[in-house]
């Protein structure tokens, strides 16, 4: 198993028992408790879990991964305002990739609510992003990548992600995350999806992070890219400023969707 692989379990674990010991995790993963402390020691150096004899307990104010339907209904409001503006932003022809999240769930419902979009090419790893664009069918064409299904999140991550994303080049990337921090680093608290979502930002010209004002001044284990990645950034929420600062430090475009001039079709530079 590797090295990331594991410790996205460690996390997991984590998330589920509240504890996990080096003799179980050792158990399950056939790997040596030598390399089982490195791999303790090494996600406690980023700050999601604290060591202690024998295993590990999550940080205090560290962030676990919910469940979409748990996180579809915070700030459920703020986010289909982000929905809205991002869905904006997409042209008749266009081809996009579409990441999972409760963020790109409102953008999917949003494309949807286009009647005058046509012949949009989607693909996502998103099962239920995929379920959210069907009845936009036949005006979309809905593209599932394939992989390995996680449950939580209803996506689908490597192995086999990868062979299906590297034949393809989209229009248009539309990315969501956990942790934006203050160095620009966009990040997420789940290893194989973060290394998706670098696989689809490599993959399309254009790239668009949608992401509320509550992912500021986080930074989770996985790193998605840096800021100055991405073309655009949908955002909304009490914190404008702050992400207005952040985003003109990056040269990246801001529309703050908050705004009732964000739900106008917008064009991208980048």
């Amino acid at each position: 198993m590797p090295a990331e692989a594991r410790r996205q379990l460690i996390v997991e674990r984590l998330a589920l028992d509240g504890f996990v010991s080096v003799a179980d995790l050792g158990a399950e993963t056939a790997v040596s408790d030598v390399t089982l402390r490195a791999d303790l020691d090494a996600l406690a150096r980023t700050g999601v879990l604290r060591r202690v004899h024998g295993g590990a307990l999550p940080a205090t104010g560290s962030v676990r991964e919910a469940s979409v339907e748990t996180t579809a209904e915070v700030a459920a409001a703020t986010k289909a305002r982000i929905g809205r503006a991002a869905a904006g932003l997409v042209s008749d022809g266009d081809s996009i990739l579409l990441d999972v999240g409760s963020t790109t769930l409102a953008v999917a419902r949003a494309l949807v609510a286009r009647s005058d979009l046509t012949d949009l090419v989607v693909i996502t790893n998103g099962l239920s992003i995929a379920l959210a664009l069907e009845p936009a069918i036949p005006r979309f064409t809905v593209v599932l990548t394939g992989g390995t299904l996680r449950p939580l999140q209803h996506s689908l991550v490597n192995p086999m992600v990868s062979s299906g994303l590297a034949g393809i080049h989209v229009d248009l990337a539309l990315i969501g995350c956990t942790g934006i921090d203050d160095d620009g680093r966009i990040t997420n608290v789940n290893l194989p999806e973060a290394e998706v979502k670098r696989e689809m930002i490599a993959a399309s010209s254009r790239r668009v992070l949608v992401a509320d004002t509550s992912k500021l001044g986080r930074r989770d284990l996985g790193l998605v890219a840096g800021l100055d990645e991405f073309a655009t950034w949908v955002v909304a929420g009490d914190d404008a400023d702050r992400a207005a600062a952040l985003s003109t430090a990056h040269g990246v475009a801001l529309i703050d969707a908050s705004s009732p001039s964000a739900a106008e079709p917008a064009t991208m530079g980048g």
